[in-house]
């Protein structure tokens, strides 16, 4: 692996104190104090205590099918390009030219030949090695070959590409994924689906509200009418493991939306989501864009039917998507205006509803200890 170096983590919030990183036990857990959500300072610890250390979702192989099949993707603050060599390996680059920080890639594309910065024109090969710079054959002891792309760890599960910007400092992803492949079952594998959509949403609340708000079904009967006619509220089940949490319950709609079956909600430290529904894999990215600012990205892959039935189910799980995004999105941004309000000081947790919440919230605690011990 080719990673840049990493900068220590800055320190926790100063008006935070060393008592509310502490290891809470679930039936007398409180929530993370606001300033978690609503520091400034927040934005560049998450980045060097979280994500520079952890497995990232890229996209699906069904989007990088030939050589030169790319899609480009931030990582918290680091652009990165996932790319389909001309050998067929999946590698994950930094989107970062090494001449003057170019962007070798601005959106995803089809059977590319080669990367070029469209900066100033440095192109690269598929495999990230410099090829040519125009007007630099003069310079001294300039030799293209040795400048290449710093790449990422990667690793393909259920046809998901994943990838870490430092593998040392990430769990092992044999680890991060133990045991949720035999409760997908080889009925329902993910790799095989093939229709793809994209839809984003920017959202003016911290990244960790986004995902707080994912995490239990406590609101469901409050927020979503439609979504809660859909699933059984008084079955809904919430498991977690080292590394994710499992949300499943029983699922009652239409024929031409997603028939009966179950619900499985998935969620993988630290932004990533895999809703899996009757023939659909709904994957989810949660983007920080600030302390006070998220980008949620929603790729839906479907399984290959391209029946009238087929499009007409597609068009109702986008528009069925839409509309529970909405009211995500309006309750989220309610929360963090709550949390930079000053009024708000931790309540207590639903051991019942909300222990996949409490989860996240003890992961990011032990991170977030980790980065003081570093600093100190």
């Amino acid at each position: 692996m080719n990673a840049a170096p990493h900068a220590s983590p800055a320190s926790i919030p100063a008006d935070c104190a060393a008592g509310d990183l502490a290891p809470q036990a679930l039936d007398h857990a409180t929530a993370l104090p606001a300033a978690f959500y609503a520091d400034p300072a927040m934005a560049a610890i998450d980045r060097r205590a979280i994500f520079d250390r952890a497995w990232h979702l890229i996209a699906h192989v069904s989007q990088l099918r030939s050589a030169g099949d790319h899609v480009v993707i931030d990582l918290a603050g680091l652009p990165v390009i996932a790319v389909r060599g001309a050998d067929g390996a999946i590698r994950v680059m930094h989107n970062v030219c090494r001449h003057r920080a170019g962007p070798i890639a601005a959106c995803d594309g089809l059977a590319a030949k080669s990367l070029r910065c469209r900066y100033h024109g440095w192109t690269y090969t598929l495999e990230g090695v410099l090829r040519s710079a125009p007007e630099m054959g003069g310079a001294p002891d300039f030799d293209p070959a040795s400048i290449r792309l710093p790449q990422l760890a990667v690793r393909i599960w259920q046809g998901m590409v994943f990838a870490a910007i430092d593998a040392d400092l990430a769990p092992p992803f044999d680890d991060f994924v133990a045991g949720i492949d035999a409760r997908i079952g080889p009925h329902r594998a993910l790799e095989g689906y093939g229709h793809h959509h994209r839809v984003g949403y920017d959202i003016a609340c911290n990244w960790k509200v986004y995902i707080d708000n994912y995490l239990e079904g406590y609101h469901v009967p409050h927020v979503h009418p439609g979504l809660n006619k859909l699933l059984d509220y008084r079955s809904y089940v919430t498991e977690t493991a080292p590394w994710y949490s499992h949300q499943w319950s029983p699922l009652e709609s239409a024929d031409d939306l997603y028939g009966n079956g179950d619900a499985l909600y998935y969620w993988l430290w630290p932004n990533t989501m895999l809703n899996i529904l009757p023939g659909r894999l709904q994957t989810n990215r949660v983007i920080p864009k600030g302390v006070d600012r998220c980008r949620v990205e929603f790729d839906f892959y479907f399984a290959i039917d391209d029946s009238a039935a087929g499009r007409a189910r597609r068009e109702a799980d986008l528009a069925f998507s839409d509309e529970v995004q909405a009211e995500d999105l309006t309750i989220c941004e309610d929360v963090q205006r709550g949390l930079a309000s000053g009024s708000y000081r931790p309540g207590r947790l639903n051991p019942l509803r909300e222990n996949a919440l409490h989860h996240f919230q003890e992961l990011l605690r032990g991170a977030y200890r980790e980065a003081a011990r570093i600093v100190e």
